[in-house]
């Protein structure tokens, strides 16, 4: 007979609370926990402060009460799909049949930038998703990778990363969707439909303000202020909660006004599950818990530390279990730590398992592909990656009309230091970037082409000559001559510069590779700065993780593109780009600075953050602003339509324009909008994104986009801390960049000042017809 908790006929919550009669202390706490197979044998970090945390584990007795979570089977070193399958299949098994309850575990991955597994497939970072301006594309993406998780038995993916960007020299910049919060909200909610679509629970990090840390250093404290909290931070957990259904959150590593995220009762419970209805669990940062002893210093034990953290509402403790188990079981056995608290974050973890069909009595940690081939890099998912590859690609810059490259192009010198290295093109979070460089002599596992290659093959009859110039990092002018030779001697010089992505200062971007001011790295400004003076028009072509400062080149340079990290197809789109066969369409989703000292940088700033002639001498205008992106076509923007010159504080108004393709060439226009609070109670941000539309146009061709524009998205956190719709004169922008508007009109509030909450209209609408 099935015991009522293995029975999926019985409601989910029957369920949970029939299995949690039946456990033990230990095996309560066991649910709570998590085991990294493998760690042990890792060399380098891929963690922060792995090498002091991690340890060998006994798996048969770290999980003879059973488990909540196994953390990485396939993302810790290269395995084979199928051998990984078989494997995971057999740890599932083990706790089906050595364990007294037999649960199985929970199986985490990362997926950022794809499923983070050998011969998986390299999706663009998503720093280049934001620049797409497409969320339905990232959307699709997601649910691609989920499909790849899924089918060899992962359940939960540690994405996405909704920080918002303040300081461009924070390494995980690439890692962000911008910073725009409006811009983060709808692209990160879009990845966690496409990835909850295929039965994979997303998980929101890092909870929250992780992205303000002071310097920009990783893991440093935040200083800030309640209401750029509300107002800034928290709306991209909100709406990917509300609107995208995430199953799971991770809370942040540093402390924001030195209350560290994760003892944060008020952030955890408060907020996230009373205000905002969240019912999913919390899972910690890798070691997280652990790091509330060792670099917080409020808890004096580990057990403390457990306690600290179980008590704000953190419910599962990753990657292993350091506090959550034994140290923890002692405080609930002496009465220090209510069991109802471990009860309360065990029901969680159990209704997440129950929804996975982990309680079912016919449970079979068995897939059906273990004994065939399983391919995580199908032809539909490269397909994927080629197109958002494409739509991320920014042309900042075209001032001779040297792009697309002509077709009498005799010749070109392809120069720097990330022409010829598909690596370039990954993010930190990609396998072969995050994992394969501690197991040398292994390929990438999916195929790759630098742009040297993917240019050979594009321009099958130009002369392509190929200098490296300089490393990314060292100071290293060895191969300067040989650069300005080649380029002396060809009709254009494209100089490909920028990042290598790697963790904890093994790259120039990524996890704990911060840096100290927004110049190029290593002696790469040098070299462009020497190729520049040959006189030979220059393509910029800069593959970065963050925006570095272009002031110096940008009225040097015949053209200027940034690409972000744009993934194992990033070769073909770039080549694609240059030649003409793609008409370039991304929108930078943070700026590009003009200098490389003035922090912060970002465009989201009430007037005295911008230029202020005769208070400071430092101006922080950018080299370009958000928003911005050219075209080889050109889109005219006429007929502004207001459906009323009044709104009430609860009221809406629909904004329309036209957009016209009047150029010669297919291309797709990014439609934003913006509006501006002239008066309010509180300095408003001068410009603030408020909806976009990516509009595809053929040559000739004209659409109307329309945006249904509510009050509450006019809201802002007030003076007493709660959120307001005032009424009085709003100007309502639509343009091509934050800078470059073309239609400008004017909207009255009026009514009474409202108070807004969780169930204010977050989305700003668009049609087009």
């Amino acid at each position: 007979m099935t015991t009522p908790w293995a029975d999926p006929a019985c409601p989910r919550d029957d369920r949970v609370e029939a299995l949690l009669t039946e456990m033990t202390l230990e095996e309560k706490l066991a649910q709570l926990g998590s085991v990294w197979p493998g760690v042990e044998r890792v060399s380098g970090n891929v963690a922060p402060m792995q090498d002091v945390f991690a340890r060998h584990t006994d798996f048969p007795a770290a999980s003879k009460h059973g488990l909540g979570h196994l953390t990485r089977p396939f993302g810790t070193k290269p395995v084979e799909p199928a051998d990984g399958v078989r494997h995971l299949a057999a740890l599932q098994r083990g706790l089906r049949e050595t364990t007294r309850l037999g649960i199985p575990a929970i199986a985490h991955e990362e997926c950022l930038t794809g499923f983070t597994a050998y011969r998986a497939t390299v999706f663009p970072a998503a720093l280049a998703w934001a620049a797409a301006f497409d969320p339905e594309l990232v959307e699709r993406m997601a649910h691609a990778i989920g499909t790849s998780m899924r089918q060899v038995g992962v359940h939960q993916g540690l994405s996405p990363v909704l920080d918002v960007v303040r300081d461009y020299r924070w390494g995980r910049v690439e890692e962000t969707l911008g910073e725009d919060p409006y811009l983060v909200a709808t692209t990160g909610t879009a990845y966690v439909r496409g990835l909850e679509s295929a039965g994979i629970i997303a998980t929101l990090k890092h909870f929250a303000g992780y992205s303000a840390s002071k310097a920009a250093r990783n893991h440093a404290p935040v200083s800030m202020g309640p209401r750029e909290f509300a107002d800034v931070i928290l709306p991209p957990f909100e709406m990917a909660i509300r609107d995208g259904g995430a199953r799971s959150v991770m809370n942040s590593y540093a402390d924001v006004d030195g209350m560290p995220a994760g003892a944060d009762a008020g952030l955890l419970t408060r907020l996230l599950r009373e205000e905002w209805g969240f019912e999913g669990t919390v899972v910690s940062d890798y070691w997280s818990v652990a790091f509330l002893r060792t670099m917080h210093r409020i808890a004096a034990t580990d057990g403390e530390a457990g306690a600290r953290a179980l008590e704000a509402g953190i419910d599962v403790e990753l990657p292993d279990t350091l506090c959550y188990g034994e140290p923890l079981a002692e405080l609930v056995r002496d009465g220090t730590v209510p069991e109802h608290l471990v009860d309360r974050a065990v029901r969680r973890v159990l209704r997440q398992k129950a929804e996975l069909g982990l309680l079912d009595a016919d449970f079979s940690p068995d897939i059906e592909t273990a004994d065939g081939p399983v391919d995580l890099d199908p032809p539909a998912h490269r397909a994927i990656a080629r197109e958002l590859a494409e739509q991320s690609i920014v042309l900042l810059d075209n001032r001779t009309g040297v792009l697309p490259l002509a077709a009498d192009t005799a010749s070109i010198a392809l120069v720097g230091p990330c022409a010829d290295d598909p690596n370039a093109f990954f993010g930190c979070y990609s396998f072969p970037n995050h994992v394969l460089p501690h197991h040398p002599g292994h390929d990438n596992g999916v195929e790759t082409r630098s742009l040297l290659h993917a240019l050979a093959a594009e321009l099958p009859g130009t002369s392509i000559t190929y200098e490296r110039g300089c490393p990314v990092k060292d100071a290293d002018r060895s191969g300067f001559d040989a650069a300005v030779a080649a380029a002396r001697g060809a009709d254009v010089c494209v100089a490909v510069v920028g990042d290598r992505a790697g963790l904890f200062g093994g790259g120039t971007s990524g996890e704990g590779c911060d840096a100290e001011d927004l110049s190029l790295p290593g002696v790469q400004a040098e070299l462009v700065a020497a190729l520049l003076d040959t006189g030979t028009p220059l393509v910029l072509l800069v593959v970065s993780g963050r925006p570095y400062a272009l002031g110096a080149h940008a009225d040097r340079a015949a053209a200027v593109v940034q690409a972000f990290f744009p993934g194992e197809e990033g070769g073909a789109a770039l080549a694609g780009m240059l030649s003409g066969r793609v008409t370039p369409s991304g929108k930078l989703p943070v700026q590009i600075p003009r200098t490389p000292g003035g922090q912060p940088g970002t465009y989201l700033h009430a007037p005295l953050g911008g230029n202020s002639q005769g208070v400071s001498n430092l101006d922080p205008t950018p080299a370009y602003p958000f928003g911005h992106g050219l075209s080889y076509t050109t889109v005219a923007y006429d007929e502004l339509t207001v459906s009323s010159e009044e709104m009430a504080t609860d009221g809406e108004v629909e904004v329309s324009c036209v957009v016209r393709n009047t150029g010669d060439r297919a291309g797709a226009e990014v439609v934003q909008l913006y509006t501006a609070d002239p008066v309010a109670r509180l300095p408003r941000p001068v410009t603030q994104l408020t909806g976009y539309s990516r509009v595809r146009l053929a040559a000739g061709e004209q659409r109307r986009v329309t945006f249904r524009l509510h009050a509450d998205r006019l809201g802002y956190t007030g003076p007493d801390l709660r959120r307001i719709v005032e009424p009085g004169e709003i100007t309502v922008m639509v343009g091509a960049s934050r800078t470059d508007i073309r239609l400008v009109a004017t909207v009255h509030l009026t009514g009474p000042v409202r108070q807004v909450g969780h169930d204010r209209v977050l989305r700003t609408p668009a049609h087009i017809d």
